[in-house]
């Protein structure tokens, strides 16, 4: 599902305008990304949390010049789905 299908279903389901409702997608995007590079997570109850994760300072390898590289520890934002989520898809989807 892509963000146009999203808006579509969305405006579809209410009877909104797909430009109202493109634009209010849109701000939610923007807030949840100015919120994790202000360095705040946001938590949604029942969906799930959009966090940052630290990652650790680890040794690489470029293969093509067989040499050593080390990666700096740098934060990364991830989505971890709240219980109540988890336990709707388990219950939900059949394993391919």
């Amino acid at each position: 599902m892509t963000k146009a299908d999203i808006v579509a279903k969305i405006s579809e389901k209410l009877g909104i305008e797909k430009g109202d409702v493109q634009a209010t997608v849109e701000t939610f995007m923007s807030e949840v990304k100015t919120s994790l590079e202000g360095g705040n997570n946001v938590y949604l109850r029942g969906f799930g949390s959009f966090i940052i994760k630290a990652r650790a300072e680890k040794t690489g390898r470029n293969i093509s010049k067989n040499t050593t590289i080390i990666i700096p520890a740098h934060n990364i934002p991830a989505f971890k789905p709240a219980k109540v989520f988890v336990e709707s898809i388990k219950a939900n989807v059949k394993i391919k």
